[in-house]
């Protein structure tokens, strides 16, 4: 049997493609391998919105050249938002690059790669018209419980930073019929949290006659769900009435991943995120009264062309008051084709490194604050495996996505109350409760 092997590098909808190429490949007879090195189809799905899986993909295609000098019939294929960048250049930059494919073309990949004996269609890209959702490609999920669920794809902001409009084009909502067709077909396998996806989620609809916070009523009548997640909106478009379906579905989780990216309403302005920092933290406070024990978690980048000192500081006081439960702290880098790359007063290396540094501390302990508020307490948790840290104990996630440790016996995929007895930054740890009597 064929074998194939798929490294995936970016974000939530980057593991999702993922899933569905494993399903596409398997559907046509391969069989999953656990390393590149036992691999005869390599697939690389690739990020490009910031310079750091540009270097780590490089490194990675660097091994795939010397596996394909071992084996010349070895199918190296590169796809995602890397290759849609590079599409006029890449098969120039690595000329052993077999297959390459935009985000929107998995489902021509099995025509690539030799179904049907046919061959591999070697220097073959798929163009960026031909997109079609990867949600309606066969799935293999990595967890029987959990599953994502594609319910638009491109975006239709003009961020100055972003590179995702132009690799993955302009938004297009799935029909919501596809979608909750899909999710009661999860649920009655078994499926008890879905997370639905989108480059931005809130926009969802607009071309179908729906809208997103008419999709959450209706995902969350689907018989069977525990737990339905989401990500990621953008905060220009956090409507009440989504608010509003966030704290009356009750499966429908107490957590919002909100963007700010900064807290100076000048840069704001300059990445063209078209809200200001006064708008954004009264949408936090909306959020907080309306859904109690919300957890807020968000997306901060250093180093934008332009900030002053004094605007990095407002980005440090903004962590503060919101009271993030983490973030993704990101230095800038430019990308190519963005009006960013671009502008004047680029910020210095060490300086960006000088205030990543000091923006991650105060995001720890922040985080480690509102997390140690949980001590003493009991939260359900959805059991993912053994923890990573240690294997006699167990993981999970709250239903505010904390990571939990904790000593018990239940198996992967049960909902269980756990006692918090300690708390870090980013994880909790306890001990699995007997569930109180009905």
């Amino acid at each position: 049997m064929r074998r194939y092997h798929v490294t995936t590098f970016g974000c939530q909808m980057n593991a999702h493609d993922s899933e569905r190429i494993k399903g596409l490949l398997e559907e046509l007879g391969l069989g999953e391998a656990p390393s590149q090195d036992e691999a005869d189809v390599l697939v690389f799905n690739t990020c490009t919105i910031r310079e750091k899986p540009d270097t780590r993909l490089a490194a990675h295609l660097g091994n795939a050249r010397v596996l394909k000098e071992r084996d010349p019939e070895r199918v190296i294929a590169v796809g995602g938002c890397y290759a849609e960048a590079q599409r006029e250049r890449i098969f120039d930059l690595y000329p052993f690059v077999d297959v390459a494919f935009g985000p929107g073309s998995i489902p021509h990949l099995a025509d690539w790669v030799g179904a049907g004996g046919e061959g591999v269609a070697r220097g073959s890209f798929g163009t960026g018209e031909e997109r079609a959702f990867a949600g309606r490609l066969p799935l293999h999920r990595e967890r029987r419980f959990q599953a994502w669920v594609q319910i638009s794809m491109g975006c239709n902001s003009v961020c100055s930073y972003c590179i995702v409009p132009a690799v993955r084009g302009r938004e297009v909502s799935r029909r919501p019929g596809e979608i909750l067709s899909e999710v009661e077909s999860l649920a009655s396998e078994g499926v008890r949290e879905v997370t639905l996806l989108g480059q931005n989620v809130n926009s969802y609809g607009r071309d179908v006659g729906s809208d997103f916070a008419e999709l959450l009523r209706a995902v969350d009548a689907i018989e069977g769900l525990d737990r339905i997640r989401f990500t990621s909106p953008h905060p220009k478009d956090f409507r009440a009435p989504v608010i509003a379906a966030m704290a009356e579905c009750e499966a429908v989780c107490e957590h919002a991943h909100l963007p700010l990216q900064s807290g100076s309403t000048r840069v704001l302005k300059a990445m063209r995120r078209t809200y200001s920092r006064d708008r954004y933290l009264r949408l936090v406070a909306e959020l907080r009264a309306t859904i109690p024990g919300l957890a807020l978690t968000t997306d901060l980048i250093v180093g934008f062309p332009g900030e002053t000192d004094a605007e990095f500081e407002e980005t440090l006081s903004a962590v503060e008051e919101v009271g993030y439960d983490s973030a993704f702290t990101f230095v800038y880098s430019p990308r190519a084709g963005t009006e960013a790359a671009s502008m004047a007063d680029q910020v210095a290396d060490e300086v960006k490194r000088e205030r990543i540094e000091r923006l991650v501390e105060v995001v720890q302990r922040v985080a480690e604050e509102r997390n140690r508020e949980r001590i003493g307490g009991v939260e359900e948790v959805l059991v993912e495996g053994v923890s990573r840290t240690d294997p006699a104990l167990l993981r999970g996630r709250t239903r505010r996505n904390t990571t939990v440790n904790f000593a018990g016996t239940a198996a992967p995929g049960e909902l269980v109350p756990v006692e918090i007895q300690h708390a870090t930054s980013t994880t909790l740890r306890g001990v699995e409760r007997a569930p109180v009597a009905a």
